[in-house]
């Protein structure tokens, strides 16, 4: 499920912040599968919700990694087990902020990207004339010539997205939207959690 960095040299293997975000991601679809009550397997965790909502649990999991309380439960110093300095959070926040109107761009570009390839199927323009397009609409800094990215985007041709990739946004929204409420009421607040 997750390629995280293995233990070398006799020292353990220790995840990086995005490693962890990642665990809990995956996590989220984890639990969305396991705490699924349904008498037809067919339709049990994300077989049995719109398609808007298959990231949700994943990306509200994703939350928890950005909180100090939740962070202190599970990070430290290996060897001393000091707590991650609040001015280290602070800058990773900083980090994850910045230029995000432009990850915003880029994810609108590849959700556009997917709905015109499925709807129209390229209507006789080559799969880069398609982007292309997309990019003269929405495109803030265009890649140069030689980008072949759509060769790799395998989440709208294999990875199950086909026309659904705009549901990575949607999810953070209502993701969002969710955490709000632990966000006012305490993240580890077991009424909330109910």
């Amino acid at each position: 499920v997750c390629n995280f960095t293995p233990a070398v040299a006799g020292k353990p293997a220790l995840l990086t912040h995005d490693e962890v975000t990642t665990l809990f991601h995956e996590f989220g679809h984890g639990l969305h599968h396991m705490l699924t009550e349904i008498e037809h397997a067919g339709v049990s965790g994300i077989n049995g919700v719109a398609w808007d909502a298959v990231e949700l649990p994943s990306q509200f999991m994703e939350n928890w990694c950005w909180e100090p309380e939740g962070l202190a439960l599970i990070s430290g110093h290996y060897e001393t087990g000091e707590a991650l300095p609040k001015d280290l959070l602070d800058k990773m926040l900083a980090a994850k902020n910045f230029q995000s109107g432009l990850m915003m761009v880029r994810q609108l570009e590849f959700s556009l990207f997917d709905f015109e390839l499925h709807a129209t199927h390229g209507d006789g323009r080559s799969v880069a004339q398609v982007l292309d397009g997309i990019r003269d609409e929405v495109s803030v800094m265009r890649p140069p010539a030689y980008n072949r990215f759509p060769n790799s985007f395998a989440h709208i041709f294999a990875g199950g997205y086909a026309a659904g990739y705009y549901s990575y946004k949607w999810a953070e929204v209502l993701s969002a939207d969710a955490f709000s409420r632990f966000e006012e009421e305490g993240v580890f607040n077991p009424q909330t959690g109910k």
